[in-house]
């Protein structure tokens, strides 16, 4: 039997070349898996221990950067982002139990805190998605933990006027716990102190999307060691500190909807950027949704007063007053458009009504000493046309002892409002004016030294 020779096929070179670049690549592959695998370990376990030393930090940040150059997986590389954005606050444990406020607080920053709620929210989201707490409770905790650290932060930007990071900083703190809307609602406020309406906008869309309203109650008591009323977060808190007698007289407070002011901010950006109709539209589809909230109907009243349809605006006010008849600020609002229209006698009404309800309203008392002054300019023209005949000088004195009177019922109002606004500059030179031309100089001298002191301070 011949015994055939088996024939090797020779293997051109071009080919070789693919073979050891494909069981190169292979061999790459498995390392880079293997080894981003060990980095991902690394970095758990020293993420997961309940103290951090420095070295334990340096190590942290070397492993970060391995990680980042071998990352292939998508999954790995959102992992590695969470690390790496997790740094500031590996460096803040490593600083250990003793360190302060201030070290902590140097560590961080708005835009890496920003970067770490953004990171840590697409583990959560990630982790959700799969059925599985890897980080998630960690997380979860840890941010717990540091709420009140960042809390704190907020404050002190807010200190130093850096309103953009306050914002940024409570709308990481809202990504990290979607179930604290407040925090959305003051980024948005504070978007709005730093006049960037576009981020503002965005916030304020947030909180329309989930029908926030803020609704809800306040619980305080005063602190017998300094006497002085402070708020607490929920009502077991504050009473079990009045059980232990630290506090006392406890008071709950109910907090009013934020969703008409919320619409009316809405509103006012819109109207800002020219969007007129847009900023109706708004307020209309919100009163639909929420048609018990009254809140809604005063914001809508406002928009138009603030595009000047005065009439749209009565209508508006007049149905908010059916729900809320003791509302002084719309009464108020309603004698300042009657008094712009000349209707002297509503105007005055109003006024009253508002004094009525409280009697404390200084604005009121204002408007009411500018409204009986209204007209003293017309007199003064009509008396200086005259000539000096007999008949012209009879005319003279009617006119003289009708500024007079109108001076005189000025008075009464004048006084009472310097009385509940002593520091109200216009109100105190007028009074001072009236004095002096009614010829009570000794009133008048009293005045002119407050005046003075008033004047100097501008």
């Amino acid at each position: 039997m011949k015994i055939r020779r088996l024939k090797l096929r020779k293997i051109k070179s071009s080919n070789m070349k693919k073979v050891f670049l494909i069981t190169a690549l292979s061999v790459f592959s498995i390392s880079a898996v293997s080894a981003q695998k060990d980095e991902l370990k690394s970095l758990k376990k020293i993420y997961s221990r309940d103290e951090i030393s420095a070295n334990d930090a340096t190590e942290y940040k070397g492993v970060v950067q391995k990680l980042k150059s071998v990352a292939v997986e998508e999954v790995d590389k959102l992992y590695a982002a969470f690390y790496e954005a997790n740094t500031p606050m590996v460096e803040i444990a490593a600083l250990g139990q003793t360190a302060t406020p201030q070290a902590m607080l140097a560590l961080i920053s708005p835009s890496k805190i920003s970067a770490y709620a953004s990171a840590a929210s697409d583990v959560l989201a990630y982790e959700q998605k799969q059925g599985k707490k890897l980080l998630t409770d960690q997380i979860n905790q840890r941010y717990q933990v540091s709420k009140s650290l960042l809390l704190n932060y907020v404050v002190s930007l807010g200190n130093e006027q850096k309103f953009t990071d306050c914002s940024t900083v409570l709308y990481a703190m809202y990504t990290l716990d979607k179930s604290d809307p407040e925090k959305l609602y003051y980024a948005a406020n504070y978007a709005v102190n730093a006049k960037d309406y576009d981020m503002a906008l965005k916030y304020y869309d947030e909180l329309k999307q989930i029908n926030y309203s803020g609704e809800g109650m306040a619980y305080y008591a005063t602190s017998v060691l300094n006497n002085k009323e402070e708020y607490f977060n929920s009502k077991s808190e504050r009473d079990k500190f009045v059980s232990l007698k630290t506090y006392i007289n406890p008071r709950d407070e109910k907090v009013p909807s934020k969703r008409g002011e919320i619409y009316r901010n809405i509103a006012l950006i819109l109207v800002e950027k020219g969007k007129i109709e847009e900023a109706k539209t708004a307020i209309k589809d919100a009163r639909k949704t929420n048609p018990d909230d009254t809140s809604l109907i005063i914001s809508e009243a406002n928009l138009y007063l603030q595009t000047k349809d005065f009439q749209t605006y009565k209508t508006l006010v007049k149905e908010s007053l059916a729900n809320d008849p003791n509302n002084k600020d719309l009464i108020f609002n309603l004698g300042v458009i009657a008094y712009n229209n000349k209707d002297l006698v509503e105007a005055e009404n109003h006024y009253k009504r508002v004094i009525e309800i409280d009697p404390s309203y200084s604005n009121a008392y204002l408007n009411m000493a500018i409204l009986k002054l209204d007209g003293e300019k017309e007199l003064v023209e009509k008396m200086n046309k005259l000539g000096s005949s007999d008949a012209d000088n009879k005319k003279y004195e009617v006119l003289r002892k009708q500024r007079e009177d109108m001076f005189k019922s000025a008075v009464p109002f004048l006084v009472k409002t310097v009385e509940l606004k002593p520091d109200n500059v216009d109100a105190v030179r007028t009074l001072y004016n009236v004095y002096r031309t009614l010829d009570m100089e000794s009133e008048a001298k009293t005045l002119k030294a407050r005046l003075k002191e008033l004047e100097g301070k501008q």
